[in-house]
C-alpha cells in the first residue's frame, strides 16, 4: 500500500470495535475486517443472489458476489491514486451488498411491502444488521465486531427515524452522522461512487450479453457513443468481426476514463477544501465525486438503463416472480413459524422471519417455495 494522505482513515486511529479486542500480530484492523467479511456466511451467499439477471438465467451474468468484487477492485485502484486507506475501502465494497434480498430490488421492494407497520426493509441496513447481529462464528459476541468505521461506510443511507433508533442504541454510533449531516469517511464515499461505476458498466455488458440491448441502440447513449467512435477509429473491423471484445473494450475505456475523472476531480476538491484529517473530511461537503460533464453522463447512462433494461418485459416478469416468492414464503412463515429453523424462531416473530427471508439465495427462495406451496413459478407454461 502506499503512503495514507493525511485525510486517510487510518487503523491505528479507528474508532474501535464494539466490543473491545487485543491487536493482531500481523495485520491492521480493516484488514481484519476485509477477512472476517470474506469467511462470512452471508459473503459466501452472494454469489447465488441476483444483480439484474435471475440466477438461472445464466452462468455468465454478474451475481451480487461477481458486483462486489469488481466495486473493491474499482475502489482499490482510485484509492491508492489519492491515497486513500485501500483496505478500508475493500471492507465496505466487499461488504455493501450482504443484506441484499434474493431476487434483486424487487425482492427488497417486496419484503419492504411485507415489514410496513414493523419498521419497514433496507438493504444498507440488514447488511450492518447482518455484521453486527446475524453472522454466528464467535464465543463471546453476534456479529463480526467490525470496526467503526466499516460498518459506517456499510450503512450508505439512513431515513432520519431509523437513525434516530440507531443513535438511541448506539449513542455517538454509525447513525448520528445522518442526524448532524456530515459525510462518512472519504473511503465510504469512494466506495459508494465505485459501486455506481461498476453496476452502470456491468449491468451494460450484461443488458447486451442477454440479448435485450443492442450495440446499435447504444448510439443513443452520449457515453458509450463516444467511446465506440474511438474504438471504431482504432480498430475499424472489430465491431462486426469481433462484437464481444469490441464491447468489452467501449467499456474498459469508459470505466477508466470515469476512474480518472473521479481522481482528478476529487483531488481538486480535497485541495479547495483544504482538510488535513479524516474527522475534517467528514464534516466538509462530500469530495469524492465526478466532474460535472461526467457526472451528467452517467446520469443519462443510469436512466438509459432503467428505461431500456431495469424495465424491460423480461426483466420485470422474472423479476415479478420474485417478488410473488418472497411475499408468499412471508406469508407462509408468518402463518406456520415451525417452517423456519429454530434459530429463526426468537426474537421478534417479524423481523425474524425477515431476515430469514433476506438471508436467502435465488435458488434456496424458489426451493423453498416450491415446498411450501408445492408449485414451480418459473416453470414454462404448458
Amino acid at each position: 500500500m502506499t503512503a495514507l494522505a493525511p485525510y486517510a482513515s487510518d487503523p491505528a486511529r479507528s474508532r474501535g470495535r464494539r466490543v473491545v479486542e487485543p491487536p493482531a500480530p500481523t495485520r491492521s484492523e480493516f484488514q481484519r475486517d476485509r477477512d472476517r467479511i470474506v469467511h462470512s456466511s452471508a459473503f459466501r451467499r452472494l454469489v447465488y443472489k441476483t444483480q439484474v439477471f435471475l440466477n438461472h438465467e445464466g452462468d455468465l451474468f454478474r451475481t451480487r458476489l461477481t458486483h462486489s468484487l469488481e466495486v473493491a477492485q474499482l475502489g482499490r485502484s482510485i484509492a491508492r491514486s489519492l491515497g486513500l486507506n485501500e483496505d478500508l475501502v475493500e471492507a465496505v465494497a466487499l461488504a455493501h451488498d450482504l443484506g441484499h434480498t434474493p431476487f434483486g430490488h424487487a425482492g427488497q421492494d417486496a419484503l419492504d411491502e411485507c415489514l410496513q407497520g414493523h419498521g419497514g426493509f433496507e438493504h444498507n441496513l440488514q447488511s450492518l444488521r447482518v455484521v453486527d447481529r446475524l453472522e454466528h462464528r464467535y464465543p463471546d459476541w453476534d456479529g463480526l465486531n467490525l470496526c467503526f468505521e466499516t460498518r459506517e461506510g456499510i450503512l450508505k443511507r439512513c431515513p432520519l427515524a431509523l437513525a434516530e433508533r440507531l443513535e438511541a442504541e448506539e449513542p455517538g454510533g454509525v447513525g448520528q452522522r445522518f442526524l448532524l449531516g456530515r459525510q462518512p469517511s472519504l473511503e465510504a464515499q469512494l466506495t459508494n461512487l465505485a459501486d455506481e461505476i461498476a453496476y452502470n458498466a456491468h449491468d451494460l455488458d450484461d443488458g447486451v450479453r442477454s440479448g435485450l440491448l443492442q450495440l446499435e441502440q447504444l448510439q443513443e447513449v452520449p457515453l458509450f457513443a463516444r467511446f465506440a467512435a474511438e474504438v471504431d477509429a482504432d480498430h475499424a473491423t472489430l465491431r462486426v468481426g469481433e462484437p464481444r471484445r469490441f464491447l468489452a473494450e467501449v467499456i474498459r475505456r469508459m470505466l477508466s476514463q470515469q476512474v480518472y475523472d473521479v481522481i482528478d476531480t476529487t483531488r481538486a476538491a480535497l485541495a479547495h477544501a483544504g482538510v488535513s484529517s479524516a474527522d475534517e473530511a467528514r464534516q466538509a461537503p462530500p469530495l469524492v465525486s465526478f466532474g460535472d460533464e461526467m457526472k451528467r453522463a452517467s446520469v443519462e447512462l443510469k436512466r438509459y438503463l432503467f428505461r431500456h433494461l431495469y424495465r424491460h418485459p423480461q426483466v420485470m416478469a422474472t423479476t415479478e416472480i420474485g417478488r410473488t416468492i418472497v411475499r408468499e414464503l412471508f406469508a407462509a412463515y408468518r402463518a406456520a413459524p415451525m417452517e423456519l429453523p429454530p434459530e429463526h424462531r426468537e426474537g421478534d416473530p417479524v423481523r425474524s422471519v425477515a431476515d430469514y427471508i433476506a438471508g436467502m439465495t435465488d435458488r434456496f427462495a424458489c426451493r423453498e417455495h416450491r415446498r411450501l406451496y408445492a408449485r414451480d413459478l418459473f416453470a414454462p407454461a404448458d
